[in-house]
């Protein structure tokens, strides 16, 4: 019994396409096509959204990576219905000499094990990247448990977002840099911040009146506003000029946060990414906070 007749061409075809955008194009004899599809699917799953998310206003950033998730998705189908038509309804062309086991394994492992990681790894690196936070040191912007996601393309040469103060920023912890922390920007170099109890100060200018009685005050610097929580803390006292190339950072919980007033100033270029948009959320008990989904950062 011949093979074609236990596994028809275009089912083969189909299969292949599921498993690569493309991969079936490839084995119908078309090179072409496969090629076109492969790169849409590529460029518009990993690059061309989040390229697009960062430029976005920030409340965009979700909705632009779920609108790159649907066209990646209906490339990927289309690829596999468009490579069953064609091998059902095409006459048979003759096999090509490069038609064989071993370049479509090459194609395979070049897209799957090479391009792909690369475009991944790039775009973590440089446009998109996702973040689980595991502690409540920026409550209540921030929960633990939130998931979210960072402009990478941040204080860099030729980025288009340089550190401001209110930003809330991604960077390597100073004492260990294998972790990652997030914070908010309060002071940039030159800056003098002093804190006298529970009041924060930049350049003389006070970010906000003393603390309610639950311990929390609305602070604010350059046109950006947030709350910040001082809880049961006794508050400390500091007065310092952020040195040159560093940032002073603080955590919103200021109760619950290990910032600047414990590590220092944070260098420039350690500064990674900033914090944009949550995209999920999960409280310790394990309940899906429904209402976190898509909320900007601010």
């Amino acid at each position: 019994m011949r093979y074609g007749r236990i596994f028809p061409a275009h089912w083969r075809a189909a299969l292949m396409s599921m498993v690569l955008p493309g991969f079936g194009q490839l084995a119908n004899g078309r090179p072409n096509r496969a090629i076109w599809l492969f790169l849409a699917f590529a460029l518009i799953s990993v690059p061309l959204m989040s390229w697009l998310a960062i430029r976005l206003p920030q409340a965009m950033t979700l909705p632009a990576l779920v609108s790159s998730l649907a066209a990646a998705l209906g490339i990927w189908s289309y690829s596999i219905v468009d490579a069953w038509r064609d091998a059902r309804h095409r006459p048979r062309a003759p096999r090509q000499v490069w038609q064989t086991g071993g370049v479509y394994a090459l194609v395979f492992l070049t897209c799957n094990a090479l391009i792909l990681p690369v475009l991944v790894s790039y775009v973590r690196g440089h446009q998109v990247a996702s973040w689980r936070i595991p502690s409540s040191s920026m409550a209540p912007a921030i929960l633990r448990g939130d998931v979210l996601f960072a402009d990478m393309s941040y204080n860099c040469p030729g980025c288009d977002h340089a550190v401001e103060r209110g930003d809330v920023a991604i960077f390597t912890y100073p004492n260990d840099r294998t972790l990652v922390y997030v914070k908010r920007v309060i002071g940039l170099p030159g800056d003098r911040v002093r804190i006298t109890g529970k009041r924060v100060w930049v350049n003389r200018l006070a970010l906000g009146d003393a603390p309610a009685d639950d311990g929390t005050a609305s602070e604010r610097i350059d046109g950006r506003q947030w709350l910040a929580d001082w809880g049961d803390t006794e508050g400390a006292e500091l007065d310092l000029t952020v040195p040159p190339g560093m940032v002073f950072v603080l955590g919103d919980n200021r109760g619950n946060s290990k910032d600047s007033r414990h590590f220092g100033s944070v260098p420039l270029r350690d500064v990674a990414g900033r914090a944009r948009q949550v995209w999920f959320s999960m409280a310790p008990g394990g309940a899906v906070r429904w209402s976190r989904l898509g909320q900007a950062i601010h």
